[in-house]
Formats: C-alpha cells, sequence, structure tokens
C-alpha cells in the first residue's frame, strides 16, 4: 500500500511511504500528541479510470547496489534482507503548520548529552493509523504503527 498525511492536514509529513500488507504491532494505545497516517488514493481522472482508486507500492532495487529500507508497519525485515533496527514511525504532530519527513526511530533511541531542554523546533511524535483507505485489517485503527530498517 502506499500512504503518508492526510492532504490538507497542516502538519502532513511530506513523503510517501510503501507499507507492508502485514503491519506487526508492539503497543495497542498512545494517548499523547502524535502523527497520522492514512492511505494513498488517486485524486485526478490523468490517469484513466484512477480517481478515487487506492495507490499500489514497489520497492526498486539495482544489482550491485547496497541498499537500505525503512519498512513502516514492520519490526522485522522480509527474508534475504538483515535488519539493522526496529522501532516507532514518527512525524511530528498532524496540525503542526511546518512540513516532515517520516522516521524510524530505534526502539531504544539514544539522547544527546545535556539536551533535555524544551526548545520546540524540528518534532517528532508516534504515528498512529487511521482506517479508509488505510486498509484494516491488516492495520489496526488508532494503533502506533511501528518500523524496521533493513538492508540488503
Amino acid at each position: 500500500f502506499a500512504g503518508g498525511s492526510y492532504y490538507s492536514h497542516s502538519g502532513a509529513a511530506v513523503d510517501y511511504l510503501c507499507l507492508p500488507p502485514d503491519p506487526s504491532y508492539r503497543k495497542t494505545t498512545y494517548s499523547g500528541q502524535y502523527g497520522r497516517l492514512y492511505g494513498a488514493e488517486y485524486d485526478s481522472s490523468f490517469i484513466p479510470n484512477s480517481d478515487g482508486n487506492d495507490v499500489p507500492c514497489a520497492v526498486c532495487r539495482t544489482s550491485g547496489a547496497s541498499t537500505i529500507l525503512m519498512i513502516p508497519g514492520k519490526d522485522t525485515c522480509y527474508g534475504g534482507w538483515k535488519i539493522e533496527y526496529y522501532g516507532y514511525l514518527m512525524a511530528h504532530y498532524y496540525q503542526f503548520a511546518a512540513a516532515t519527513s517520516y522516521v524510524c526511530l530505534h526502539i531504544n533511541p539514544e539522547f544527546v548529552t545535556g539536551g533535555g531542554h524544551n526548545y520546540e523546533g524540528k518534532l517528532f511524535h508516534p504515528v498512529i493509523g487511521f482506517c479508509g483507505a488505510l486498509q484494516c485489517p491488516p492495520y489496526v485503527n488508532n494503533y502506533p504503527v511501528t518500523c524496521a530498517v533493513c538492508s540488503k
């Protein structure tokens, strides 16, 4: 599945995601601020008969080159891939005005020594999935989304 932020949210993440058809979950609730994850849809008739249809996704790989892939919705890698780390998908709060990218935050993140001040700036919040064009099942509404960084 292709997915990402809702088109009109002022805090929308800037990138599209390639979502696996078999997500993994570690937590089932979260009550603070969060990013939002939606499925992607075609929204024009540029491609005939596509308007309103959900968008599939593909990952391309070139032989002879190393590949690093962040897989949202998984905490493991697929066969033939090596796990580098897993954790939670992050963006910033979906109602913030500035755009962000989705990133995979390690399950046990490190912290900058002396960096405990609250200066705001570029922020990380967990991303929560929302059903609709984001297929549920296999995704689960309102669950924090896991991620894995894999290499090949």
